[in-house]
């Protein structure tokens, strides 16, 4: 009987679910099995999720094949129908040990083969914690799940449910046995991380778990935060930014689009002054500050106009680094209900976002030649700055180690040392 097969779609969250997964299933003696943790984020997405799934009943046809994640919490009947598919569990199901022992107990006897309960009746976070997962260099915590939030486009909430918060203490030592097993970077991670604390009491923010951290873990040399809502960021993450150089200076920012009428019809809660107040600020505090940004190309109603509002906001917040979505209408969303843009339209704005993009890039990467960096390599030949840019090395590095080295050119989307 062989070890089963583990394959991920989607998010940084997912990963770490997916790592903990193994550890749950290992545990539980599971054999001879195929699990797929999906991500619905896109239609798209939940495309490439069933081509996947395809494929691997192919590879291995005598395996049970198991279906979970965010696309099979949102329309688990999708993936019940595919003759493929065995079993589909929810994303609160397959943080539970017990889920993984009635699954390597006795596949068809006992366990139901759709076990999908109501994500929104879920009122804390997994309490399986995974000590770190990929390379040796960097850690991911996840500190913060689901979403109180129902932007018009999204499906996330339906498939991770409403917020719920990890409490300090539990992260902070969860990052002291980082720290201790050689970690030297670890990334916070969340739904809606700065959300976090909210449900906790005395409704703690997430500049005051930062600083909690950095303060009880004087070992931790590098904290990096993940994607953020800019709007909800607090005075004291502000102060971090400016007073704590351990706190890595690159910031993810949900920002979806550049134009105010569409911000409103997303629902979402800033608008484009906002997001421009906010980059303009951070950098204030600390210069080498770099943003990447979630931009949406093509929302429906979206006009030229507003497009080039998208594309003006990438130079007036100088965002580096780019997530581009083309919009994807997500059934039971409000926005799948708005009048569509053409695909082809979608299709070129969305490669203009990109291109701009990648001219952002090439200026940001250009600047740092000459600099000196601190990065932690990921492999013996490559690693990260500080702002999240790779760096490769001729000569081989200690994996996980910080070097301290000079920048000397640029290839293609990082530089070289």
């Amino acid at each position: 009987m062989s070890a089963p097969v583990f394959s991920n779609h989607g998010c940084r969250l997912n990963q770490y679910e997916l790592e903990a997964m193994k550890e749950l299933a290992t545990d539980a003696g599971l054999r001879d099995a195929v699990v797929v943790n999906t991500c619905a984020v896109t239609a798209e997405a939940v495309r490439k999720a069933r081509q996947d799934i395809r494929k691997l009943r192919k590879a291995n046809p005598n395996a049970r094949l198991i279906v979970t994640g965010c696309a099979a919490q949102t329309e688990p009947a999708t993936f019940t129908a595919m003759p493929e598919v065995d079993a589909v569990i929810g994303n609160t199901e397959k943080m539970l040990g017990a889920t993984w022992q009635g699954l390597a107990a006795d596949f068809i006897g006992e366990t139901e083969a759709l076990q999908v309960d109501d994500i929104m009746s879920v009122t804390e976070t997994a309490g399986h914690l995974i000590d770190g997962f990929g390379t040796r260099s960097r850690a991911y915590v996840q500190v913060q799940n689901g979403c109180d939030h129902r932007c018009t486009f999204c499906i996330i909430p339906y498939g991770r449910g409403n917020s719920r918060s990890v409490p300090a203490g539990v992260v902070v030592e969860q990052i002291k046995r980082l720290v201790g097993k050689g970690y030297n970077e670890v990334v916070l991670t969340g739904v809606d991380l700065t959300s976090w604390g909210a449900d906790l009491p005395a409704t703690p923010r997430l500049g005051d778990l930062v600083m909690r951290i950095l303060k009880l873990v004087p070992d931790l040399p590098r904290l990096r935060i993940s994607s953020i809502d800019s709007i909800e960021v607090d005075q004291n993450l502000m102060q971090a930014i400016a007073t704590e150089p351990r706190l890595m200076p690159h910031l993810h920012l949900s920002l979806q689009h550049g134009d105010d009428m569409i911000l409103k019809r997303m629902k979402r809660r800033h608008l484009r002054d906002d997001a421009i107040n906010f980059c303009t600020e951070a950098r204030k505090l600390r210069p080498e500050m770099t943003f990447g940004a979630d931009i949406i190309a093509g929302f429906p109603t979206e006009t030229d106009a507003m497009f080039e509002n998208s594309l003006k906001l990438v130079t007036e917040c100088n965002l580096t680094w780019l997530h581009v979505f083309p919009y994807s209408a997500r059934e039971g969303t409000p926005a799948a209900r708005m009048p569509a843009v053409n695909g082809a339209t979608i299709k070129t704005r969305a490669a203009r976002l990109r291109a701009e993009g990648e001219a952002q890039v090439h200026a940001h990467l250009s600047a740092q030649i000459g600099r000196t960096h601190s990065v932690l390599m990921e492999n013996p030949h490559m690693g990260r700055t500080e702002q999240f840019a790779e760096v490769r090395f001729e000569s081989p590095q200690t994996e996980g180690s910080i070097v301290q080295t000079q920048i000397q050119g640029q290839t293609g989307t990082g530089l070289h040392a």
